[in-house]
This record gives structure tokens, C-alpha cells and sequence, in this order.
């Protein structure tokens, strides 16, 4: 499994906008239409990615704890499934179900959103502010598959923390780690 780091997009990036079909339930769902009233999770991930396969149960922790709170969340999947068929969207489908994620998980057939987020790895985290300003970007926490460290989704919870009640955010911000997304 190929360890590629996120890229780090700047912080104060405006959230590129995108029209992508939720495979949960069918619909086409822009950034304006999935943004939270304190900001907004985007994170891309995949359904085999052995490094996302190790932060799902933490992620949608993570989405039921915030969602309440005024976070927008939404997953994407970029990957090419003509190469990797087990990331296409009726599988996508099954993998939220079995996964209970039961926020938008879209599908960017084109790549077209993965590019102008700058994506670069499943899992890669992307917390905006409401006024769609990037306010982090980077890993969960420092828990991978196989070295040994509990998850506990503790760098993104502290930004998400710091982003809802107005805190200072902790630095540096360490790139997530995970399999490369896969190209057209």
C-alpha cells in the first residue's frame, strides 16, 4: 500500500464549488447545498483504501458528534473505477450502508473536484469555516494500519473544535497519509 501525504492546499483557500450525485440517495449536491452554518468537512475517501478502511468507524463518529453542531460533512470518491471497480458507486452505495455513514457520499466521475481541492490521498481532510475559507487541512490523527497507535481523531477533532467555538488552532498541521488517489 502506497503511503502518499496530502498536499496541503494553503489555508484561506476559498472551497472550490462542484455538482456531484450522492450515492446515498441519488441527488446532485453542490458545496453550497452541503455546507454546515459553523463550516463544512470534506474529506475523500474510497471504499478499499486500507488507510481509510482504518478511520471509517472514526469519521462517522466524528460526522454524528459535529453534525449537531452546525458542521456541514460530505465524502467524496475520485477514484478511476474502471481501473478499481470495487469504488464504483453501487459499491459506494453498500459501503455507506454497511459503514452507516449516512451523510452525502458523492461520486466525482470526472476527478474534476479531487483536482480543485488538489486532493491527493484517501483519507484527505479538508475542515472550510462558514465563510468557506480552508481552516484545516491534514490527518485524523497519528494512528495508520499497523503502527500501533489507538485512533482517537484527535488533530481533526481539535481543529473542528477550534473552529466552532472561535479557538486559536493548534500548529503545524501535519499532512494526512493514505493510498494515492487513482487517476484517470
Amino acid at each position: 500500500m502506497a503511503r502518499t501525504p496530502s498536499n496541503m492546499l494553503p489555508l484561506g483557500t476559498i472551497a472550490p464549488d462542484f455538482k456531484l450525485k450522492d450515492t446515498n440517495s441519488n441527488n446532485d449536491y453542490s458545496f453550497e447545498d452541503l455546507k454546515g452554518s459553523k463550516g463544512t468537512l470534506v474529506i475523500f475517501i474510497c471504499n478499499h483504501c486500507p488507510f481509510v478502511l482504518h478511520v471509517i468507524n472514526e469519521i462517522v463518529m466524528i460526522a454524528n458528534d459535529y453534525r449537531v453542531q452546525g458542521l456541514g460533512v460530505v465524502a467524496i470518491s475520485s477514484n478511476d473505477v474502471e481501473k478499481y471497480p470495487q469504488d464504483s458507486p453501487e459499491l459506494m452505495t453498500e459501503f455507506a450502508f454497511q459503514n452507516k455513514i449516512d451523510f452525502p457520499y458523492l461520486y466525482d466521475e470526472s476527478q474534476e473536484v479531487a483536482k480543485g481541492f488538489d486532493a491527493a490521498c484517501t483519507p484527505d481532510f479538508y475542515l472550510f469555516d462558514d465563510q468557506d475559507k480552508l481552516f484545516y487541512r491534514g490527518q485524523l490523527d497519528d494512528s495508520r494500519p499497523g503502527n500501533g497507535i489507538p485512533l482517537s481523531g484527535t488533530d481533526l477533532r481539535s481543529a473542528i473544535d477550534a473552529l466552532i467555538y472561535n479557538r486559536s488552532l493548534k500548529e503545524p498541521q501535519k499532512p494526512s497519509i493514505g493510498c494515492n488517489i487513482k487517476w484517470k
